[in-house]
C-alpha cells in the first residue's frame, strides 16, 4: 500500500510516492518547461510552399507552425502492391490544402530556435496503457510484447472490447505495460481516450484557428490516470485550486481515484511530513548510506549507470562472509529503490561485494530480483556475471531526477573532478615558457584563483624564480576570486 504527496507551486508541481514511510518515487513538472509535443490546435493554413511539398500553419503561437506532406493523414497513394512494400507516394500538397483552411494539427517537434513547430494532421491520444488513433482502423501492438502468440491473444481481448476498428471506432496502440492489464483497465483506458477525442471534436466544431484544443495532461491530472491504483489509499495535495481541478477531473475521467483524494491543511509543508526534501537532496549524491552501515556509490554517465556496494563500517555478523551476505542483501533493495527514486534508465551495472557462496548469490539475486518486480517501468535483469557483476536495463521514461534539477559543473565540465592547485600550477610555468619564447613583454602577470597564487608563492616559489631567471623577465602574481580552480590568465605587461 502507498499514499501519494502533491506539492503545487504555479511554477512547479512535485509529487511523491511513500510507502512504508519512505519515498519511493519522485516526479517533478516545471511549467516553463513544458514542451508543445501532443498538443491539438485548430490550425488555419498560411501559405502553401509547393517546391518544398510543405505549408505554413497559423495555431496561435509566435512563430507559424510547419506541416510537411508525409505528415498529411491518409496523403499518399501507392504504386504497385502496398503488401510487398512497394512505394507510397505522396499525392502534391497542393492538390490537398489551400490557403486559408482550417485544419485540425498536432504538434510532433517543439519548435527550436527561429523554426516553429513541426506539425501532423495524423491525430494519437495517449492513454495509460492504449495511444487512440481516431483516424484509424486498426490496432497495433508493441513488438516489445512478448511471443507473437500473445499478441494475438491482445489483439482478440481488444476486438472484443473496443469493437471492430475498421466500423469507424478509431484504432489502437497497446503499449508495452498493456501486456499484464485486466479487462476492465483496458476497458477504462478506451472510455477514456474516447471521451478525450469526442470533446477534442466537439470543441473543434464551435472554436475560431488558432485555439488550443487539447493538451497533455499536467502532472497532478497524470497522477489520478497513470500512478493510481487499488494500491493507493490516499493522494494529499496541498492546494485547494488544484484540488478542486482535481476533483472535476477525476468526477470525468477516473471516478475511482476521487474517493482517495484529500485537501492537506496541515501548518507544515507537506512535503517536510516525510523528510521529502532530505531524501531529495541524498538522490542527488553519490553517496547512499545503508542502515548496516555500509553504502552504495552511484555514478550516472551518458553510458550507463553503476551502482557500487561497500561494507563500510558494518562489522555486526559473526563473520566476514555474513557481514558481506547482510550488506549485499540490504543493498538490493537499496539499488532497486534509488533507480526508481532517481529515475535512472538504460543500463545499469550493480556491482555487489563478492560472495564466495553459490546460495547467498542466489539469494542475493533472488531479493534483487523481488525489490525490482514492485517498479512500475519496464527492468530486464541477467544472472551474476563472471564477474559478480548483475547486469540490468530499465526503460528511459523521462528525464533523469539529475538531469532534471542539474547541469554539468562549470569548473570540472560533468568530470566530477578538478585539477590540483599543483597541475595548474605547472600548466601555467608551461604557459609563461611557451610565451616568453614568442613575445618580449616587459613583465608576464599571472592572474588565478586565490589556491593556485597562494601555492605559487609558498610551495611552487622555487620553480616560479627559477623561470623568471630563466627567461630574464619578472613574474608578477593577482588573485581573481570570479575565477574557478581551473582557470588562469597571463597577461603580457
Amino acid at each position: 500500500m502507498h499514499d501519494i504527496l502533491i506539492n503545487w507551486a504555479p511554477q512547479e508541481t512535485r509529487v511523491a510516492i511513500i510507502e512504508n514511510g519512505a519515498v519511493q518515487e519522485l516526479h517533478i513538472e516545471r511549467n516553463l518547461e513544458r514542451g508543445l509535443v501532443g498538443n491539438i490546435y485548430l490550425g488555419k493554413v498560411a501559405r502553401v510552399l509547393p517546391g518544398m511539398q510543405s505549408t505554413f500553419i497559423d495555431v496561435g503561437l509566435e512563430r507559424a507552425a510547419f506541416l510537411h506532406v508525409a505528415d498529411l493523414h491518409g496523403s499518399g497513394h501507392h504504386h504497385g502492391h502496398p503488401a510487398r512494400g512497394d512505394v507510397v507516394v505522396p499525392v502534391p500538397i497542393e492538390r490537398q490544402v489551400f490557403e486559408g483552411q482550417t485544419l485540425m494539427v498536432q504538434v510532433i517537434k517543439d519548435p527550436i530556435g527561429t523554426k516553429g513547430a513541426r506539425l501532423s494532421t495524423q491525430i494519437s491520444i495517449a492513454g495509460r496503457m492504449l495511444v487512440f488513433l481516431p483516424q484509424d482502423n486498426h490496432i497495433g501492438i508493441s513488438q516489445k510484447i512478448g511471443s507473437p502468440e500473445a499478441r494475438e491473444q491482445l489483439r482478440a481481448r481488444m476486438l472484443n472490447l473496443a469493437g471492430d476498428p475498421s466500423e469507424g471506432g478509431g484504432g489502437f496502440i497497446l503499449r508495452t505495460n498493456a501486456e499484464d492489464a485486466s479487462d476492465e483497465a483496458l476497458a477504462d483506458d478506451i472510455a477514456y481516450l474516447r471521451k478525450t477525442w469526442n470533446s477534442i471534436r466537439e470543441r473543434g466544431l464551435s472554436k475560431p484557428p488558432g485555439t488550443l484544443l487539447h493538451e497533455d495532461l499536467n502532472l497532478a491530472q497524470r497522477v489520478l490516470r497513470d500512478l493510481t491504483n487499488d494500491a493507493t489509499q490516499t493522494i494529499r495535495i496541498d492546494s485547494k485550486m488544484q484540488y478542486d481541478d482535481l476533483q472535476a477531473f477525476g468526477a470525468l475521467y477516473s471516478p475511482s481515484s476521487v474517493a482517495k483524494l484529500e485537501h492537506y491543511k496541515g501548518e507544515r509543508p507537506i512535503f517536510d511530513l516525510f523528510n521529502i526534501e532530505e531524501e531529495i537532496a541524498r538522490a542527488l549524491s553519490r553517496r547512499v548510506d545503508l542502515k548496516s552501515g555500509g553504502y552504495l556509490i552511484i555514478d550516472q554517465t551518458e553510458a550507463l549507470t553503476t551502482a557500487d556496494v561497500n561494507t563500510g563500517g558494518f562489522v555486526g555478523a559473526r563473520n566476514f562472509d555474513d557481514t558481506i551476505f547482510k550488506t549485499n542483501l540490504e543493498a538490493a533493495g537499496a539499488i532497486a529503490r534509488q533507480l526508481r527514486l532517481r529515475n535512472l534508465g538504460g543500463i545499469i551495472i550493480a556491482d555487489f561485494i563478492d560472495m564466495t557462496r553459490e546460495e547467498h548469490q542466489a539469494a542475493v539475486l533472488a531479493e534483487f530480483r523481488k525489490q525490482l518486480s514492485k517498479d512500475r517501468t519496464k527492468i530486464t535483469v541477467s544472472g551474476f556475471t563472471q564477474l559478480g557483476l548483475v547486469e540490468l536495463t530499465r526503460k528511459r521514461t523521462r528525464e533523469s531526477l539529475a538531469h532534471m534539477l542539474c547541469e554539468p559543473c562549470p569548473t570540472c565540465q560533468g568530470r566530477g573532478q578538478v585539477k590540483t592547485a599543483r597541475s595548474v600550477c605547472y600548466d601555467i610555468l608551461r604557459e609563461i615558457l611557451r610565451e616568453a619564447r614568442q613575445f618580449n613583454p616587459k613583465e608576464f602577470r599571472i592572474v588565478a584563483n586565490a589556491s593556485v597564487v597562494e601555492m605559487l608563492l609558498d610551495e611552487e616559489s622555487v620553480h616560479l624564480a627559477g623561470l623568471s631567471e630563466f627567461i630574464g623577465k619578472p613574474i608578477s602574481l593577482s588573485t581573481e576570486p570570479s575565477l574557478n580552480p581551473e582557470q588562469y590568465d597571463i597577461v603580457l605587461v
